[in-house]
């Protein structure tokens, strides 16, 4: 074997690993994360990026509309639920 055919095999594994380690987590993750939005109704008690948490009320194709105590109401986008805070609050309960 060649140093170049060593080189192009030793550059090969590390693209594999590079996939298997970073690209196809972070591909399943946004899969989940469009799932679990598309998934999202009225009633459901979600928490935003930013860690608001609140209960659906209204649910449009872009925003949600959430209540955050007996007063206050507030309108996020729809992309700002977090699925892993909203799993924490579920065990939580």
């Amino acid at each position: 074997m060649g140093e170049g055919t060593l080189n192009l095999l030793f550059l090969g594994g590390i693209i594999i690993v590079f996939y298997f380690f970073f690209i196809r987590p972070q591909a399943k993750k946004q899969k989940e994360q469009g799932n679990f939005l598309g998934l999202l109704k009225k009633g459901d008690r979600v928490v935003t990026s930013s860690g608001i948490i609140g209960t659906i009320t209204k649910l449009d194709e872009k925003t949600v509309t959430l209540k955050i105590s007996d007063k206050a109401v507030m309108d996020v986008m729809i992309s700002a639920i977090s699925k892993e805070m909203t799993d924490q609050i579920n065990a939580s309960e």
